[in-house]
C-alpha cells in the first residue's frame, strides 16, 4: 500500500482516485475548484460515450486546408492568426501526426484501446455513485444529407471498421422515423449501437468525486504549484504553503498539466482545442440517439439541462477571450438540423460555455510514467475523448503504480514519445 497524490479532480483523476482506491493505496486529491463545475473540460463536453471515436483530427492531406482554417470563421475548426507563431510547433507536430494512412491507423488502434469499452465502464461507474440514470446506452447516430456525402468519409469509417465498430445504415425513410424532428435535408444514417451518452456530465464527475471521499480519499482544496525532490526521489507535492508527503504522483491536471510534467522531466507539447456549447430547451424534441451531423461535426446531445450543442475546435492563445461567434454558429447549425425548434439568433441569451480540451499533436493521451521519475505519472492530454476513455486510462496508471502487467499496452501512451519537444 502507498501513498499516492492525485492532481486535479475532473473525470480523469476522478476516476483514477477509485481505481488507486480499489487497489488498497492511500490517496489524496488536489483540487482548487468544485469537482464538475464550469472550469472544467469535462463539465461542457457532448456527454458522448462513443466506442467510434478512434478516427484522429489529423489525417493525410489535412495541410491543405490550413489557409481555410484561418480565414474561414464559420468552420469547424477555426485557427486565430495572432496565435498562429506560438502554435506553428505545435500544428508542424498535428500535421505530420497524420501523414500516412499506418500513422493514422495505429492511432486509432491505440484510441479503440480505452473506448471500446466505455460506454459499459460508465454505466457500471455510475451505478456505484448512485447515478446511474445520468448514463445511457443508447447508442448514438452519425447524419448525413446523402450516401455520397457519407462515402466522402470513407477513411474514417474505414479505421473504424479495423477496430471492429459495429453500425447499421439508415435511409432516408427510416431517418424519418428514428429522427422525426430533423430538417429533409438529412437523407443518410449511420447509428452506432455500441454507443451511450452521459446526461449531465459535470454531476456525473461531481458524483464520482463524492464515491472516492466516500471511500477514504483525502480531499486538499488548493491547486498544485511544486512537485518537491530531494536526492532524485519524490518527496512531496507542494499545495499553497502545505507539503503532501506521498510515495507516487499522477497529474490528472487538464490544460495546466503540463508545467508539472515538465518539472518531472517532460515537455510534453499540450494546446487547448477550445470548444463551445449552447443549451436549448426542447423537451418536446425527441431523439432516440444523440446525433453528429456531418456539416457541423458537432454532438447533439439531450442533457439534464436542456439539447446540448456541443463542437467547435479553436485553436487560439490561451488567455485569449471567449469568441462567442463560435456558440452562434452552433445555433445556426441547430435550427438547420431541426427546424421547428426555436432557436434565438444569437448565442448571447441562451446557455453557453467554452473549455479548454488539453490535446497533444498526435491525438492520443499522456499516459504512464514521466521520463525523468519512476514516481510522477501522466495522466492527460485526452483530447476530445477525456471523458469515454477516462475509467480505461485510469485502470492503465493503477496497473502501472501498481506493477501489474496492464491490459492495456502503455507504448503509445508514453510521455517520451514527444523527447525532442
Amino acid at each position: 500500500m502507498s501513498d499516492v497524490v492525485i492532481i486535479g479532480a475532473g473525470v480523469v483523476g476522478a476516476c483514477t482516485a477509485l481505481a488507486l482506491l480499489a487497489d488498497g493505496h492511500r490517496v489524496t486529491i488536489i483540487e482548487p475548484r468544485a469537482p464538475g463545475g464550469d472550469h472544467a473540460a469535462s463539465y461542457g463536453n457532448g456527454g458522448w460515450l462513443s466506442t467510434a471515436s478512434v478516427v484522429p483530427m489529423s489525417l493525410p492531406g489535412l495541410w491543405k486546408n490550413i489557409p481555410r482554417y484561418l480565414l474561414d470563421s464559420d468552420g469547424p475548426l477555426v485557427i486565430r492568426a495572432g496565435s498562429l507563431p506560438r502554435l506553428a510547433p505545435w500544428l508542424v507536430r498535428f500535421l505530420a501526426a497524420g501523414q500516412g494512412h499506418e500513422r493514422v491507423a495505429s492511432t486509432a488502434r491505440a484510441l479503440s484501446a480505452v473506448l471500446h469499452d466505455a460506454p459499459a465502464r460508465h454505466a457500471a461507474l455510475a451505478r456505484e455513485a448512485g447515478v446511474a440514470d445520468l448514463v445511457v446506452e443508447s447508442g448514438l447516430t452519425y447524419v448525413y444529407p446523402s450516401r455520397k456525402a457519407f462515402e466522402a468519409e470513407s477513411l474514417a469509417w474505414q479505421l473504424r471498421r479495423v477496430q471492429r465498430v459495429n453500425w447499421r445504415e439508415i435511409d432516408r425513410d427510416e431517418l424519418r422515423s428514428h429522427t422525426p424532428a430533423l430538417a429533409p435535408s438529412y437523407g443518410f444514417g449511420i447509428e452506432v449501437p455500441a454507443g451511450g451518452h452521459c446526461r449531465d456530465p459535470g454531476a456525473y464527475v461531481a458524483a464520482l468525486a463524492a464515491l472516492a471521499r466516500s471511500r477514504g480519499a483525502r480531499w486538499v482544496n488548493g491547486s498544485a504549484t511544486e512537485l518537491v525532490v530531494e536526492r532524485g526521489r519524490l518527496r512531496s507535492v507542494r499545495a499553497g504553503a502545505t507539503d503532501i508527503a506521498t510515495d507516487y504522483a499522477v497529474i490528472c491536471a487538464g490544460i495546466d498539466s503540463a508545467r508539472l510534467a515538465r518539472e518531472a522531466g517532460s515537455r510534453i507539447p499540450l494546446e487547448s482545442e477550445r470548444g463551445y456549447h449552447v443549451v436549448l430547451p426542447a423537451d418536446d424534441l425527441l431523439l432516440r440517439t444523440p446525433l453528429m451531423p456531418s456539416d457541423g461535426k458537432m454532438a447533439v446531445t439531450q442533457t439534464v439541462q436542456g439539447l446540448r450543442i456541443s463542437g467547435q475546435v479553436e485553436l487560439a492563445s490561451r488567455g485569449a477571450g471567449p469568441d462567442w461567434r463560435r456558440a452562434d454558429i452552433l445555433l445556426r447549425h441547430a435550427q438547420r438540423m431541426f427546424p421547428s425548434l426555436s432557436v434565438p439568433g444569437s448565442s448571447a441569451g441562451v446557455p453557453r460555455w467554452l473549455g479548454h480540451r488539453p490535446s497533444t499533436p498526435d491525438g492520443l493521451p499522456v499516459l504512464g510514467r514521466c521520463e525523468g521519475s519512476d514516481q510522477v505519472f501522466c495522466a492527460f492530454g485526452h483530447g476530445h475523448v477525456g471523458l469515454a476513455s477516462a475509467p480505461a486510462s485510469a485502470e492503465l496508471v493503477a496497473d502501472l503504480i501498481a506493477g501489474r502487467g496492464p491490459r492495456i499496452d502503455p507504448l503509445p501512451y508514453r510521455a517520451s514519445r514527444f523527447a525532442r519537444c
